[in-house]
């Protein structure tokens, strides 16, 4: 433990007396919105001993718990140049301590960094899974599980060099934005690849690299032009937690006493008829055994959470959050760490998980909400995720007679509900993610299936995210083999792979088809204004046939969805609001230039892109 704390300390250049083990944040910025920063010590008994700072440094309260080993220390930065404050622990009969607390330069234009937004595409990794470039971090020998990449749930060897490496893969295929899974230490003994455990939240697990990888990684992508996301829990952390083991107050997480599991019930958090002790078991109970669920009404572990992502934004330079299990927080202390985060960074963005099966119960946890309006409650949370269009993804490409409610209807009434959001621009849209089934498993290898799902994806309103392998035809049955076999290593990203995918020729023909589809359209949006934040017009589908127009002021494209086994003839007098006058249009994925002054034919179960003119 005591190696650890010292590598910790080395890591950012810090020498300190043994008796401080921790200081969180370890450093912070000159210049930040936010300058009043609470300094958690922690040590030893270090609550007995008092403490005192350089004259232009105030210290404003001083915080202590039932747990003599912290010592929660406010100081003000506001004014202060950038530079080193030593901050002394004194205690009479005792040696001094002291830690030098440094104030950072910040990064010209950081506050108003932009975040990502409807002109990117969002390519989701998980990192243990992707590519392998440094195989001598597979283990460490701190932690607890080793690399075993013959057992399907174990810890692969992937790490943040191996990103790196295939940037330009992503590049090439037309990504504009990367979300990995979480990449912060997670030291559970078996099944810590996913990393929603977290065991330390200021480090990197080492098996991934380090805190200077994952910040070159963002450096990397910032000369690629492409944003980084980082995945950030606040509901829970890992049972292996460092602080979990010795609690700063009893209740930093929400005790029953100990562990009770969440009934996942999130409508309880809006449900004017739920009964108290169902919204208390959502809110409080826990994820599962293994994540204590933090207890964000206690200011000293909000603060710790706000001022976390904060220093993550500004020392990797991210330009977004994916907020893991974000219904499932209390809902006045995440609204509030939302809040803080976006006044530090106005042009930031951030994506809620809100898993939910009902637009206006997603709605609800979106920003200026009008249906959070109806109880006076804002998250102040930019962007939530269209599960509700996932979920008619999964089943309507399968569906090859349409009915009154089956078939493409299915996207049509999704769409219809978009009076519900505020922002529609601000939703991200997927097919699947590293939770649900794998697409490809749905469609059963079916590539022109893929290719409607992917044509609606991008090139309808909102953010699309892809999930890594979905553009090679990457299967995985979660109902039957369970999560590992939908998080299978991307082919090629380890050395001796028999196969590697993220080249042309190693790939088959087969999953070429898959990319150059993908890549095509990916390619295509990337700087199509009329695609990021045109408006939307849709007419009612028949015989399963989808039409819709994206539309401003310049610009103006038709997209068709024939979902239908066979081909249909369009007569276009129906489209005739959308079409705008426009007599022709280029097909941007045959490159092929289609006349449209008479009825069309769209073949079965493809999808037609035309650019009008």
């Amino acid at each position: 433990m005591k190696n650890y704390i010292f590598l910790f300390f080395f890591l950012f250049g810090v020498s300190v007396n043994a008796q401080i083990e921790r200081v969180e944040p370890p450093f912070w910025w000159s210049g930040m919105n936010r300058s009043e920063i609470q300094l958690m010590f922690y040590g030893n008994n270090i609550a007995e001993y008092s403490v005192s700072t350089p004259s232009e440094m105030i210290v404003s309260n001083i915080r202590k718990t039932e747990n003599p080993n912290y010592l929660f220390v406010t100081v003000q930065t506001e004014g202060l140049k950038p530079a080193t404050y030593n901050i002394r622990l004194s205690k009479k009969g005792k040696k001094s301590m002291s830690y030098p607390f440094e104030l950072k330069q910040r990064e010209p234009g950081s506050a108003l960094r932009e975040g990502f937004d409807a002109s990117d595409a969002i390519y989701l990794i998980m990192p243990d899974r992707f590519a392998n470039a440094n195989p001598s971090n597979d283990s460490h020998p701190q932690l607890q599980e080793k690399a075993d990449r013959s057992n399907p749930g174990g810890r692969h060897g992937g790490d943040i060099e191996g990103i790196i490496q295939n940037l330009d893969y992503l590049e090439d295929l037309g990504v504009t934005a990367l979300w990995s899974t979480p990449l912060l230490e997670d030291d559970d003994p078996a099944y810590s690849y996913h990393t929603y455990a977290q065991s330390d939240v200021y480090k990197i697990d080492p098996r991934y690299g380090t805190n200077e990888d994952y910040r070159r990684l963002a450096t990397e992508m910032e000369k690629r032009d492409m944003k980084l996301i980082m995945d950030y829990v606040t509901n829970h952390w890992g049972a292996e937690h460092w602080m979990i083991k010795d609690l700063p107050t009893y209740d930093w997480v929400h005790q029953f006493p100990g562990y009770k599991n969440s009934n996942y019930r999130m409508t309880t958090q809006f449900d004017t008829h739920s009964s108290k002790v169902d919204t208390e078991l959502n809110e409080n109970g826990w994820f599962t055994s293994t994540m204590p669920d933090l207890n964000q009404s206690n200011p000293l572990v909000l603060n710790y959470l706000i001022q976390n992502a904060i220093w993550w934004i500004e020392y990797s330079g991210l330009d977004g959050f994916r907020v893991d299990t974000y219904s499932y927080n209390e809902k006045e202390g995440i609204s509030k760490w939302t809040k803080a985060v976006m006044d530090e960074y106005p042009n930031f963005n951030i994506v809620g998980e809100v898993w939910m099966h009902d637009q206006a119960q997603i709605s609800y946890w979106q920003k200026d909400s009008p249906v959070g309006a109806i109880q006076s409650y804002n998250s102040y949370l930019p962007s939530v995720m269209d599960f509700t269009l996932h979920d008619a993804i999964m089943v309507m490409f399968n569906e090859d007679e349409q009915s009154w409610a089956d078939g493409m209807v299915r996207a049509y009434d999704n769409f219809a509900n978009d009076f519900l959001y505020n922002d529609i621009y601000n939703l991200l849209v997927f097919a699947a993610n590293h939770d649900t089934n794998r697409i490809n498993e749905e469609f059963d290898g079916d590539v022109d299936k893929y290719k409607l799902a992917m044509t609606l994806i991008l090139t309808t309103r909102g953010i699309p995210q892809l999930y890594y392998g979905d553009e090679i035809g990457m299967r995985g049955d979660k109902p039957a083999k369970g999560d590992a076999d939908i998080r299978r290593d991307f082919p090629g990203g380890w050395a001796g792979d028999e196969q590697n995918a993220f080249t042309e020729a190693g790939r088959t023909q087969q999953q070429n088809e898959y990319h150059s589809f993908t890549k095509k359209l990916l390619n295509y949006r990337k700087n199509n204004e009329v695609i990021h934040t045109g408006k939307l017009l849709q007419y009612a589908p028949l015989e399963n046939v989808y039409v819709y127009f994206r539309y401003n002021e310049n610009d103006r494209m038709m997209v068709v969805i024939n979902n239908n086994p066979e081909a249909q003839p369009l007569d276009l007098t129906r489209f005739a609001e959308g079409l705008a006058g426009a007599t022709s249009g280029k097909d941007i994925i045959s490159g092929e230039q289609i006349s449209l002054d008479q009825n069309l034919e769209v073949s079965g179960k493809s999808p037609l892109v035309l650019e009008l003119k």
